[in-house]
């Protein structure tokens, strides 16, 4: 493990950075861990002061595709390892603060010998703290270049793959790949986590599924994820194939990180078109509510380390190369760029620009310079030599064609720069020109600002006032992450060559006075928002995400990808059949409440009629003289009284609770006094304007409600034209005895006071009136319209027998003031069957005597 006196990057800059020779004469370091657990407890020999131990300290296990390490071979033959400082996994660990371990799992950037593996993760575990991860070479062809850059990389920056040249078609065996990386890399956390108390912060699109095998092993294991790159819109993602699993695993993790907003909302779309959750903003806050769960979503571009480029900014080198690019560039003005050589990073319509302004412009002939370093692509593949081709073809051209002797509007640098000759050109540069087509974030700009800050030394050399502020000008794609945070800077389409042209003619010509404000307002904001802060703030609200996984009971449901965590309150648990039979048994006066559908009709079906199983199921309920049975529904009662007729001592609640009949032969009476509905003439009026503009949505007019309904429409219009619908309603209705309420795909009016909540209450209250405290309550639903009951019954103690045992269950796995629930339809009857048997079984030895039952219906 890397010594305290190298946390800081300041002193790996400063060239005594950490090195590690290790060859065959070394002594053999026993294995890594292979087992879930404490390092430290399985290790044979010490390690020194800085050895994990057994003592309580907040650890932040950092998980990425590559390790920030470099390594090499000595001319023994020896693996020499350091630290990457250029690494953003590296540089994060600044803004974690001292007090926080960290711990690094990746690939290395070189092939290791099997026969070394072994020890050089001992030997990269005890020095660096790092966890190497050894993927077949093979198989992490397939896995990196395969689905990551030929399936992901492009489909994330919006090119579909319409034929095989573009990214080709999906292939299925390099999914199995990804998976089986993203599965070593699970195994690999294993080995060092200590599930209780660490953190796990994921990185990149490489690792997408990492989450649901880790939770698969951890239900609460404390986990963010931050994704680097852009988050396409729904119309594009939803063109993978494997579109569902990949959002159902970043949804095991506890806060999903993104550079914009723009990324998010894409995300949040998908989450909502195919997998039917919606968000919601707490508190600033938006959180995602998955089984129980909320996941927390992070919106917050990633910053550079100023530190490291300031210590390089002060290399006697880098002032060296300043005075050089000084004088090579001497009466000219530079404009630069610096990106990938990829087919998203717009190089070749930046130079297309270049040669529009040198055609618009001549009298920026021989005086403006544009400088673009490439920097090797990361990818591979036919689509990169396009690229490359196209522009040293462009480049040639535009030389040609305004090129002369001293003089070469475009200067192309296409082999590899060292970090501070990069810095050099930064320096010189008058305006940085930034045009990728679509970029995750691209810290250029960031780093462009820094540089032109300068110090003392390159002012010197530059010949500049040293009291004289500062000044820099960039022109960025509107399509790149870092562009919404440079307010100051002129955003451009890249795909508009005349457009960017005046950009840059702009950039050049404005005043001395606005670059300086420009600048200034960059720099106040780039050296704030540094990769600390970045780090720092993902820290904070992961750890408030994390804070309530101590107190909520957790389980796994799911098979492979479709593995979710269920979190819920200790106090709610699932209804033993056992259980409330035996309660049923010993009791004497019961109240039961039903909803029918949802609870004992799947929800959606498209019958009709009530289920003839459930119809007998309360027939034999209703005969026994000891219960009070409702049913409670947001149906009409014409289509209550049609579909139960065979109940006839059933006790039925129409319209949530509007209209209440005790039995078959008693008349249909009103809970709520409602003077008249003349808010109707309103409020339908509204309700059909937005019909007409939403496809997909209807309008269920009843005798105490009106209900806008967009099930079928487009779900993220008909969500917004439900808020608007919902705040038209509120206006025109403000004077009117009336509600105006949302639920799922729904907005509604009814009047004040109705909701099923009043029916618990009138049939508690008519029993109390009759002598009958109930011992026994049972109370079933499956959606919110049905917590009103709930919240009744709970808190009815004065309406109950002193020993009274309550039931208060909803159907699924979810948030509920029920104390029970049961999984489905299916279970719900099967208990009612069993209270059904157990009546029967009592009537046989008692003689038969009046009753009524009554059941309740959230529909």
């Amino acid at each position: 493990m890397v010594s305290r006196s190298y946390s800081n990057l300041l002193d790996l800059a400063s060239g005594d950075s950490l090195s590690l020779t290790f060859g065959r004469e070394r002594r053999r370091l026993p294995r890594v861990a292979t087992v879930a657990g404490v390092l430290s407890e399985l290790d044979d020999e010490s390690t020194g002061s800085d050895a994990p131990s057994s003592v309580s300290q907040e650890r932040m296990i950092i998980v990425g595709n590559q390790l920030p390490l470099r390594a090499h071979r000595n001319d023994s033959g020896e693996w020499i390892f350091s630290w990457d400082e250029d690494s953003l996994l590296l540089q994060l660990k600044d803004g974690l603060g001292e007090d926080v371990e960290v711990t690094y799992i990746g690939c290395l950037k070189e092939q290791i010998d099997p026969r070394e593996q072994d020890d050089v993760a001992q030997t990269l575990l005890e020095t660096f703290k790092c966890v190497p991860a050894f993927i077949p070479t093979e198989l992490f062809s397939r896995f990196y270049h395969g689905f990551c850059k030929q399936h992901l990389w492009p489909l994330f920056h919006y090119m579909l793959p319409l034929s095989p040249d573009l990214g080709g078609r999906f292939d299925r065996s390099l999914w199995q790949a990804y998976l089986s990386v993203n599965k070593i890399f699970a195994d690999k956390v294993m080995e060092v986590i200590n599930p209780d108390d660490d953190f796990v912060w994921v990185h990149d699109y490489h690792l997408m599924v990492l989450p649901t095998f880790l939770r698969k092993r951890f239900n609460r294991v404390k986990l963010g994820f931050f994704l680097h790159s852009p988050f396409p819109s729904s119309e594009i993602y939803r063109t993978l194939p494997v579109r569902d699993e990949l959002l159902r695993a970043l949804l095991n993790s506890d806060l999903i990180g993104f550079h914009t907003f723009d990324y998010a909302r894409h995300f949040l779309s998908c989450c909502s078109r195919m997998l039917g959750l919606s968000y919601q903003s707490k508190r600033g806050y938006i959180g995602l509510e998955y089984y129980g769960r909320t996941v927390s979503i992070k919106i917050l571009p990633v910053g550079i380390h100023i530190g490291q480029l300031q210590s390089v900014l002060n290399l006697p080198a880098t002032e060296a190369k300043v005075a050089e690019l000084r004088d090579q560039f001497r009466g000219q003005t530079v404009v630069l760029g610096v990106d990938d050589m990829d087919i998203f990073k717009g190089i070749s319509l930046k130079l297309l620009a270049m040669e529009q302004l040198l055609i618009q412009h001549p009298d920026k002939r021989g005086k403006v310079v544009l400088v673009q370093i490439a920097n090797p692509a990361r990818g591979r593949g036919k689509d990169v030599q396009e690229v490359q081709t196209e522009t040293t073809a462009t480049v040639s051209r535009i030389n040609g064609t305004f090129g002369r002797h001293g003089y070469k509007p475009v200067v192309l640098i296409d082999t590899p720069l060292q970090f501070f000759e990069r810095i050099a050109y930064y320096v010189i540069a008058e305006c940085c020109l930034v045009t990728a087509v679509r970029d995750g974030m691209n810290l250029i700009p960031y780093e462009y600002i820094i540089c032109r800050q300068g110090n003392e030394k390159l002012d010197e050399t530059l010949r500049l006032n040293p009291s004289t502020p500062k000044k820099s000008m960039l022109v960025v794609s509107e399509f790149i992450g870092c562009s919404p945070s440079l307010s100051g800077a002129i955003r451009v389409n890249p795909w508009n060559i005349d457009a960017v042209a005046e950009a840059m003619d702009t950039a050049l010509i404005v005043s001395e006075a606005e670059k300086q404000m420009r600048h200034e307002k960059h720099y106040r904001y780039v050296s704030t928002h540094d990769v600390a802060y970045w780090a720092r703030s993902f820290l904070q609200d992961l750890e408030r995400a994390c804070r309530d996984h101590v107190r909520r009971r957790c389980w796994g449901i799911g098979f492979g990808l479709g593995f979710r965590v269920i979190a819920l309150d200790p106090n709610f648990r699932k209804l033993s059949v056992e259980h409330i039979v035996s309660s049923y048994k010993r009791t004497k006066s019961r109240a039961i409440l039903l909803d029918y559908d949802g609870a004992m009709m799947l929800p959606g079906s498209i019958t009709t009629t009530a289920n003839t199983e459930v119809v007998g199921i309360l027939n034999s309920l209703c005969r026994d003289p000891k219960n009070v049975v409702f049913l409670v529904s947001g149906k009409g009662r014409n289509t209550l009284t049609e579909w139960f007729s065979a109940c006839e001592n059933l006790g039925l609640a129409a319209e949530h609770g509007y209209f209440v009949r005790t039995n078959h032969e008693a008349d249909w009476e009103t809970c709520v006094s409602v003077p008249d509905f003349d808010w109707k003439q309103i409020a339908e009026p509204v309700m059909q304007l937005y019909t007409e503009t939403t496809d997909g949505s209807t309008i269920e007019t009843k005798e105490s409600a009106l209900v806008w309904s967009y099930q079928y429409a487009d779900p993220d219009f008909g969500s917004c034209q439900a808020k608007e619908l919902l705040d038209h309603l509120e206006s025109v209705l403000a004077n009117e005895p009336v509600s105006v309420k949302s639920g799922q795909h729904i907005v509604e009016v009814k009047p004040q006071g109705v909701n099923k909540g009043i029916v618990a209450e009138h049939l508690l209250s008519t029993m109390r009136e009759k002598g009958k405290l109930p011992d026994f309550v049972l109370c079933i639903g499956d959606d919110r319209s049905d917590e009103d009951m709930f919240e009744v019954i709970l808190s009815a103690r004065d309406s109950l027998s002193p020993v009274a045992e309550v039931f208060a269950c909803t159907v699924g796995q979810k948030p509920s003031k029920a104390k029970y629930y049961l999984e489905d339809t299916t279970e719900i009857v099967r208990m009612l069957q069993g209270l059904a048997n157990a009546s029967e079984q009592a009537a046989r030895n008692v003689p038969p005597a009046s009753h009524r039952v009554v059941i309740a219906d959230s529909k």
